[in-house]
């Protein structure tokens, strides 16, 4: 950590690596920016292990030698405080569940068809998967779209980390081969 008290370890062209810059971005928060190659398998070096067992990017490192993987994990720490996260019980709940749904729901299909289709290159051995998970991936959307005709925002009435976390990959979801037109 050249300069900052956070050091975020990620892909420029991920989604989830995205949602830590947004955010940073949004409240201002300085940080370091590691760039890491996933393909070339930077994530999967000893020392990086050390850092994340898991092998995954986003990782946020902190100045007394604390890590947090997972983005949606970062985007709560991040978010600690500000209204962003929910100002009441219920309001945080409902910002998680929405986090929740953008992990379990969206992530796998449209981040997973984007990946397939920019990060691989769409190869032909690849075009059942993908055609899986357009279905997912258009359901998802689809909850999307019914919950933002009566709100501006995804969680409440107020733009929160789960506006954020969801929106990482959605406007780029036609890069994973998603009409967005509707």
């Amino acid at each position: 950590m050249a300069n900052n008290e956070i050091l975020v370890y990620g892909d420029s062209i991920s989604g989830n690596c995205y949602k830590i810059q947004l955010l940073c971005a949004h409240l201002d928060i300085a940080h370091d920016w590691q760039e890491v190659d996933i393909l070339a398998g930077d994530t999967r070096t000893p020392e990086f292990l050390a850092m994340n067992a898991n092998g995954k990017i986003p990782l946020l490192a902190l100045a007394d030698g604390r890590y947090l993987p997972e983005s949606n994990a970062i985007l709560a720490y991040l978010a600690e405080g500000y209204e962003l996260a929910g100002t009441d019980k219920f309001s945080r709940a409902q910002v998680l569940r929405w986090m929740f749904f953008e992990q379990y729901s969206h992530e796998p299909n449209i981040a997973t068809s984007r990946f397939i289709v920019k990060y691989l290159g769409s190869p032909p051995d690849r075009q059942a998967a993908l055609e899986e998970k357009s279905i997912g991936g258009y359901k998802a959307l689809d909850v999307m779209e019914k919950r933002l005709e009566d709100s501006e925002f995804i969680a409440g009435t107020t733009y929160s980390i789960a506006d954020v976390a969801l929106y990482a990959y959605t406007h780029v979801a036609h890069e994973g081969g998603f009409d967005l037109q509707e």
